[in-house]
């Protein structure tokens, strides 16, 4: 007798197998923090669902922040915070810790998760091979925060080519050399538009963009870029979800073929976002195209 548990499995696997054959060879960049970087069983969820996408000939790259573990090392460091208008300054010595962090700790972290659990990890920043080079953002009153001038993704072909997935933590230098700290959603959107990827996911602590803000049943399942812009416009996206859904409008509109923003917290969030039918979060398409995935 086969068992119902055994029938959901081969269901699932049927379902799953037009959306692999329609993404081998494809590169998805994956924008990985929030509650999914703090919790152990959320973290072996994700590595195991970047291992699998690789396993069956999807290209993932991951780009990483860690703003609580810099948070976490500055107060060991006695280094006190300094913010204008709710915005963290970014001095020389914040900058050497979150440079420390994110390069040194987070990445390899990250890395190690991923081999430990069958992918086969790279560990990079902005600085390598040219990958990012950055500008300082704004008027520079937040010290060395910084914004994506230019993309160099050559240094990632080989290693995509040859199954290994790229794990990038968001420090670029400007053209002096002097590393910035940039906002892992924006460097994840230029990396996708740059490496023409079919999707550009971005994991967050929230089920996706919500109609009611404290209704999760209101969720927002597919968006076309014109009504991504037209949510922001109209205030309806608002608070930390205006940069993300800008984030995702970018990227769209230098050719990325879709942007997601999918609930970290939910176990196996790529999976079910990618190969399934419904998928749990929102998706913005740049085209009328229909259908998920």
């Amino acid at each position: 007798m086969i068992s119902p548990q055994d029938s959901l499995r081969v269901s699932v696997l049927s379902e799953a197998l037009p959306y692999i054959q329609r993404f081998a060879g494809r590169r998805v960049v994956v924008k990985y923090g929030g509650s999914a970087m703090a919790h152990q069983e959320l973290r072996d969820a994700v590595f195991r669902d970047l291992a699998l996408l690789a396993c069956v000939g999807v290209q993932p790259v991951v780009v990483h922040g860690g703003g609580p573990e810099i948070n976490h090392w500055l107060s060991r460091l006695a280094i006190e915070p300094h913010f204008i208008d709710g915005l963290r300054v970014t001095d020389a010595d914040t900058m050497d810790v979150v440079e420390m962090v994110l390069v040194g700790r987070v990445n390899k972290q990250i890395v190690n998760g991923l081999n430990r659990l069958g992918g086969k990890a790279v560990g990079l920043s902005g600085c390598d091979g040219g990958l990012v080079e950055a500008r300082t953002w704004g008027d520079g009153s937040h010290g060395l925060v910084g914004d994506v001038a230019a993309v160099h993704p050559e240094v990632l072909t080989p290693l995509l080519e040859n199954g290994y997935i790229p794990v990038i933590s968001s420090v670029a230098p400007n053209p002096q050399g002097q590393s910035h700290n940039i906002n892992a959603d924006t460097v994840a959107g230029e990396l996708a538009a740059s490496l023409q990827a079919e999707k550009l996911i971005l994991l967050t602590d929230t089920p996706g963009i919500l109609r009611e803000r404290t209704d999760p049943s209101s969720l927002l399942r597919q968006l076309s870029l014109s009504e991504a812009r037209e949510l922001i416009a109209s205030g309806l996206v608002n608070g930390g979800m205006t940069p993300k859904t800008e984030c995702c409008i970018r990227a769209l509109a230098q050719g990325v073929g879709a942007a997601h923003i999918v609930d970290g917290r939910v176990p196996h969030a790529l999976l079910l976002e990618v190969f399934t039918d419904a998928g749990i979060g929102t998706m913005v398409l740049g085209s009328s195209l229909p259908g998920h995935g």
